[in-house]
């Protein structure tokens, strides 16, 4: 139920049921109150399950990016580290110019091994991979703290709005023990304090 459908119910409700069973006036307007703020509280957990699945989303693959490209360095360094080796056996050490061209390929696979310049190196590709892999893994473990927030919010507007037509305070009781517990999930979300399960 949206915020605009709530306020219509609350205006509503009263005319529909005639005066006499229509809840206080004290109750009415601070239900109506109570559900304005839950909306917007909805409407910040929401913002934040959306940041962190676009989080997720995107973190997983700069994650698989690099790592397929730490892979290709890797099949390149040992091409270059294999034909070194071959050249070394079959030339041995008596021709200069299989020489340069052994010192070469070493030179190159070592280079593929870390390039701190360009931190295009195996040894930068694999730290930036693993970088890549703690954002993918903290916005999975934001992610349930929201869902759980939006479920449990949306509850409490429903108990809330079903609470001013049944003139039940206990009703708006549960409702905001429920809202409580999803600002506390929504909380959780954003700070992660206590980590949630999640798959």
């Amino acid at each position: 139920m949206e915020a605009h459908e709530i306020a219509e119910h609350i205006h509503h409700s009263p005319h529909e049921h005639g005066h006499r069973d229509a809840p206080p006036d004290g109750l009415r307007k601070f239900a109506g109150i109570y559900l304005g703020v839950v909306a917007m509280l909805l409407a910040i957990a929401t913002l934040g399950g959306g940041a962190a699945t676009k989080e997720l989303l995107s973190a997983n693959i700069h994650a698989s990016d690099t790592y397929a490209y730490y892979q290709a360095k890797y099949l390149r360094q040992v091409q270059y580290q294999t034909a070194a080796d071959l050249l070394e056996a079959g030339f041995g050490a008596g021709n200069d110019k299989a020489q340069a061209l052994i010192k070469h390929y070493r030179e190159l696979a070592a280079r593929y091994e870390s390039e701190p310049a360009t931190a295009n190196g195996k040894k930068e590709l694999l730290a930036l991979a693993k970088h890549w892999e703690a954002r993918r893994d903290e916005a999975a473990a934001r992610n349930p703290n929201f869902e759980f927030a939006e479920a449990l919010l949306q509850i409490a507007i429903v108990l809330g709005s079903v609470s001013i037509v049944a003139s039940s305070r206990r009703l708006l009781g549960v409702s905001a023990m429920l809202a409580l517990c999803g600002v506390a999930l929504t909380a959780n979300g954003f700070l992660l304090l206590v980590p949630l399960p999640h798959g």
